[in-house]
């Protein structure tokens, strides 16, 4: 069991570290939530792990260190959604999805019926079937998530890194893409890396946290054993108390 793997990771924007000294390793088919408060270096790290910003240190799957494969391979080993994603104008959601399957392409390859196949599939999966000739920006905001992730799932990548896919949805649509997520990852074997502001969502569906603060990792593990109220005391200056709900799982919530 390798699966992926950070070893003394550092990164950040101008010479200046934005995270620094992480280490972590993320067991293949679980799923990891990075957590913290404004400013912690969340999406600093997802875009380091994802080899998008220079960075120190190791990124490794199944034991291949990612820094040494040519980028068509990267993309085949993990597919990032970013938060806040350009989506280019005048594409439809099946155009948008295909991107995905550019790793697989040749130089001046297009897309082949195989692919055609893999993107119709994804779409099905998400439940976007309807929407395949839709232009991106017809879309509501669940939709287009749900679009973003279909293109993230085209690439048939071991490692999905999503960087707060939940943003600009309610609570019900929220729910829904993680729902997805999981049921996907359980179905594909897929390894799931999120960053979450939401703790609840994070204690819901995680198998792992991995807590930071002022860019330095200070605390992994289960869920419940890492976010307590005394913790989120002392790293967001929250006040919470943990409870339990009728399947046995401990949440969050804030008190007065």
């Amino acid at each position: 069991m390798d699966g992926l793997e950070l070893r003394g990771l550092a990164a950040g924007y101008g010479g200046d570290d934005k995270v620094a000294g992480v280490d972590l390793t993320v067991p293949p088919g679980s799923w990891l939530a990075i957590v913290g408060p404004n400013g912690a270096g969340k999406s600093t790290l997802l875009k380091a792990t994802a080899g998008l910003i220079p960075h120190r240190g190791e990124v490794s799957l199944d034991g291949t260190t990612l820094a040494g494969l040519g980028r068509r391979k990267r993309a085949r080993a993990h597919a990032y959604a970013p938060q806040t994603p350009q989506l280019p104008a005048g594409l439809t959601v099946t155009d948008y999805a295909l991107l995905g399957r550019t790793p697989y392409l040749g130089p001046f390859a297009r897309e082949s019926a195989a692919d055609l196949r893999i993107v119709a599939d994804v779409l099905l999966r998400l439940d976007l079937s309807e929407l395949a000739d839709r232009a991106l920006h017809t879309l509501s905001g669940g939709e287009r998530q749900r679009a973003v992730l279909a293109r993230a799932l085209a690439q048939q990548a071991e490692v999905l890194l999503l960087d707060e896919p939940t943003t600009g949805l309610d609570i019900g649509h929220a729910q829904s893409l993680l729902d997805l997520v999981d049921r996907l990852r359980t179905d594909d074997g897929s390894t799931v890396v999120t960053t979450l502001h939401d703790l609840t969502l994070a204690m819901l569906y995680a198998d792992t946290v991995l807590l930071l603060d002022s860019g330095r990792a200070v605390a992994s593990g289960p869920p419940a054993e890492v976010l307590t109220p005394e913790v989120l005391w002392q790293h967001y200056g929250a006040r919470v108390e943990a409870l339990r709900t009728a399947d046995g799982r401990t949440v969050l919530a804030p008190v007065r």
